[in-house]
């Protein structure tokens, strides 16, 4: 492993949406192949990855609700969604030569693998992709938390989230092109300032762990690398003075 690696072994945590490319829906194949390659450089470094990805591109659950679908059955239905995201990413990342491993919290072992932490550990020891699958396996809960969660079972050294800008901003910077880019924020500031970093429950758990969150931009060419390095653009939130 290089000596410029900051983060041996970390989680990263992408939206649902994020897969979509520039379509309205489902999976965009071209952005699921340059994720996977932004993947492979970081594995290619020696650093051990896991994945949470989200269902957003496939079923909403909040939006589910809205639409007259009981809470937790579409709490339900989002979990489902986000394994099938996980299974195509798996594909494409075996396709590049990785060795990957989906594991769900709700099993389906047709499927892939339920999820048992010592597994997991042992699976990314042996350099291995691990994409967990299925959320936290209880409704009301959302991947950010799932994400949080899994960092802290698998004792990684830092959550990222890999988002559609270069940071957190106080607002979003799409529409608002003063918005306010922050280099590093505190946990307390994220949940202070309702920043829309991760839900309230994930920066709070990840917090009681001391679990740093580094938030950047998949789209940008190397900068998961990047940030695995401590370099790069993005936003670090940590503890605060």
């Amino acid at each position: 492993m290089s000596d410029t690696i900051r983060y041996k072994r970390v989680l990263l945590k992408l939206s649902g949406e994020g897969l979509m490319g520039d379509g309205d829906y489902g999976i965009d194949p071209a952005t699921v192949e340059r994720m996977g390659r932004e993947i492979k450089k970081v594995i290619d470094l020696g650093v051990q990855v896991c994945l949470v990805i989200g269902g957003g591109n496939i079923f909403r659950g909040i939006s589910g609700v809205a639409t007259g679908i009981e809470r937790t059955s579409a709490d339900y239905m989002g979990m489902l969604a986000t394994v099938m995201n996980a299974v195509a990413v798996q594909s494409v990342l075996e396709r590049m030569g990785l060795d990957t491993r989906v594991q769900s919290a709700i099993p389906m072992p047709t499927v892939c693998e339920p999820f048992i932490r010592r597994r997991a550990v042992r699976h990314m020891e042996k350099g291995r992709v691990v994409i967990f699958a299925a959320g936290t396996g209880n409704p009301f809960f959302t991947t950010d938390t799932a994400a949080a969660l899994r960092a802290v079972e698998m004792g990684c050294d830092a959550l990222l989230k890999g988002t559609q800008v270069d940071g957190v901003y106080d607002s979003d910077p799409k529409k608002n092109p003063n918005a306010k880019r922050f280099d590093r924020l505190s946990y307390r500031d994220v949940l202070a300032n309702d920043l829309k970093v991760m839900d309230a429950s994930a920066v709070a758990l990840a917090r009681e762990n001391a679990i740093p969150i580094l938030v950047f931009s998949i789209g940008d060419e190397g900068a998961f690398a990047d940030v695995v390095q401590g370099k790069g653009r993005f936003t670090l939130v940590e503890k605060g003075e």
